[in-house]
């Protein structure tokens, strides 16, 4: 790995944090926040800055990225982000505990969602000075389509190189090129995530129950499938199933495939049921979400309050957004199962979704009925397909590696969340929680709680969860390999 290279990208990454804090110090003055936020904002920004000003002089040089380069800046671009994402909090008396602080932040970056707040002296999330909520909600916003691939649509310096970060940061198996030039494509999936996120601030504004800061901060958690709220009681605060119907709509839209969106946008809709991905997202969301309609319906005073509750929990836990209106801690545990299962499978490749992702399970779900066929027909000769296409053997070993190492970092998490939970229900949805980037998890750590009781230990582990499920396991394991560090 070139170190200097590594580090001198990265302080672009953490410039561009700098950045976005200065911004909320402005705004933390216009809205007349405590002077504390105020300056615990200021001071952030001007020590990021500061330290990504030096580390660009120090690292100055000629750009030669390979792809191991590419990991390298792309995790520990994440690192960078979440400690100094977390300055705000401590400085500010938020989140005092630095464990904690970065907890939070790295949720927001990796759009997780699961949060330690409320806690200390703000009892609520509604006492939590707005520059601090604002900031919060940003970085779910700037981690949702990615850091890096915005630097890669800003810095045009980067050339070739910039397809070593996009394959390292974007989600999923395959890495979708709506143009020849990467830099061009980086720019219009950004183009095509701000225009949603300009519908949906609007549509949330003018549907009532939400101010434009409410409409903003919620806006960039859906769209990021985040899930971090302005309110304590989540999306359930507004009680409104206007504001409940837009917001699964956007969440259903995000952990859609966003080159889907661009096609559709310019004027081609049909690709998203010829997509054989999002036909299987669309009838397993649509079997979920009535499955539990029917089974949660006696809690509810009626088929649309039921059907209401399903499809925004089930959306939320599918797209792993995280959004809360219901407890489903007290749901009967056929749902809570499903819910759970649920949790694993996560939105489409290239989603701002997290999980295994749907076109994993799709395949690895054909995988399983073309080896029973072919132990009942030895000789027969079958081949793969996604839609029409032929899936090469290589992609399904990829795939079932993947398989592999995800239940086991699942499985090794979960055994040492158990020291530090109080249930083996708390322990293991707290890891596939932040594992698959959702957020509330069950028990101990369900809708209606967070992790702010979890000791600092079982919040480093769940930390590290987060980093390894939203870049999938490889980008960060990599650096693990001895191999990686010779040059």
């Amino acid at each position: 790995m070139n170190k200097r290279v590594v580090f001198h990208l990265v302080a672009f990454v953490t410039l561009v944090i700098g950045a976005a804090m200065g911004f909320c110090a402005a705004l933390s003055f216009y809205w007349d926040d405590p002077a504390y936020t105020q300056y615990s904002l200021l001071l952030s920004s001007a020590i990021t800055v500061g330290i990504a000003g030096v580390m660009l002089i120090l690292t100055r040089g000629d750009i030669n990225l390979s792809r191991r380069d590419g990991f390298g800046v792309v995790t520990f671009g994440w690192l960078f982000a979440a400690f100094f994402g977390a300055l705000p909090y401590i400085f500010s008396g938020v989140i005092p505990h630095p464990v904690a602080a970065i907890f939070e932040t790295m949720s927001g970056f990796t759009t997780t969602g699961a949060s330690v707040l409320p806690a200390g002296n703000f009892q609520t999330l509604e006492m939590i000075p707005r520059g601090i909520i604002f900031w919060r909600a940003l970085t779910h916003w700037f981690g949702g389509m990615g850091v890096l691939v915005l630097c890669v649509a800003i810095l045009p310096f980067l050339g070739v190189g910039g397809m070593q970060l996009y394959r390292a940061e974007m989600p999923g198996p395959s890495k979708d090129r709506l143009t020849p030039r990467i830099t061009t494509t980086a720019k219009l999936l950004w183009g095509v995530y701000a225009l949603l996120t300009l519908a949906e601030i609007l549509l949330l504004k003018f549907a009532g129950g939400m101010n434009w800061f409410d409409s903003f901060c919620h806006t960039f958690a859906t769209m990021a499938t985040g899930g971090f709220s302005t309110r304590t009681a989540s999306v359930g605060a507004y009680n409104s199933g206007i504001i409940d119907c837009i917001i699964i709509f956007f969440m259903f839209a995000s952990g859609v495939n966003f080159s889907l969106h661009y096609y559709a946008l310019t004027g081609q809709p049909g690709r998203y049921f010829k997509d054989p991905e999002f036909r299987f997202y669309f009838f397993f969301w649509l079997i979920c979400g009535l499955f539990l309609t029917v089974d949660i319906l006696p809690l509810y005073d009626g088929v649309l309050g039921a059907l209401r509750a399903a499809f925004f929990q089930g959306t939320s836990i599918l797209t792993t957004t995280g959004f809360v209106t219901a407890d489903f801690n007290v749901w009967p545990q056929a749902s809570r199962m499903l819910l759970v299962l649920m949790m694993f499978v996560g939105g489409c490749a290239g989603s701002t979704g997290g999980g295994i992702k749907v076109v994993r399970i799709f395949i690895m779900w054909k995988k399983m009925i073309k080896e029973i066929r072919q132990f009942m027909r030895p000789q027969a000769v079958m081949q793969l397909k996604l839609g029409r296409k032929p899936v090469e053997d290589e992609v399904v070993a990829n795939i079932a590696a993947f398989f592999t190492i995800f239940v086991i970092v699942f499985a090794l998490a979960s055994f040492l969340m158990t020291f530090f939970t109080p249930d083996l229900e708390t322990a293991a949805t707290s890891v596939i929680a932040t594992l698959g980037n959702i957020g509330p998890g069950l028990s101990a750590v369900g809708a209606t709680q967070n992790y702010a009781a979890v000791p600092a230990a079982g919040q480093i582990i769940l930390t590290l969860c987060m980093l390894l499920g939203r870049l999938e396991l490889y980008t960060v394991l990599i650096l693990f390999l001895p191999s990686f560090w010779k040059r």
